[in-house]
């Protein structure tokens, strides 16, 4: 039996969307109000999820406890109430996109899951009708 089990956090951020390959004029023209010089923040919903086969001792794919302490060290405390571009060394010198973010989040966590244990998804919502998902290479 193969089950998906999903975890939601949350953290809030700030970021600004800008190529410094290209003119002031240029990043206002594709990112609009995004390439503010003086950033912008959102509250993120995050979604985390897992695929397997649950234990037969305990009937659990994984403790959503031991989860969640996962995620947050290597995710949340790494993202919440920072600045994307700046203070996250996973997104150094990478565009600050919905995009690139869950990504590097998806890199960040997939190391540390035990073995029979798969990561499934990675969504992030960065507003309430925008969001983004990533499913692995």
């Amino acid at each position: 039996m193969l089950v998906y089990l999903t975890r939601k956090e949350h953290f809030n951020a700030a970021h600004k969307l800008y190529n410094p390959s290209w003119t002031k004029e240029k990043n206002d023209e594709v990112y609009g109000k995004c390439a503010n010089a003086n950033w912008h923040g959102h509250n993120f919903d995050l979604y985390i999820t897992i695929k397997g086969a649950p234990d037969p001792e305990t009937g659990f794919l994984f403790d959503v406890k031991k989860l969640s302490q996962l995620i947050q060290e290597h995710i949340t405390e790494q993202l919440d109430h920072k600045n994307l571009n700046v203070d996250v060394p996973f997104m150094k010198d990478k565009i600050c996109s919905i995009e690139n973010l869950v990504y590097e989040i998806w890199h960040q966590l997939l190391p540390h899951l035990p073995a029979g244990v798969s990561l499934h998804c990675v969504k992030l919502y960065e507003t309430p009708r925008i969001y983004v998902e990533y499913f692995g290479d």
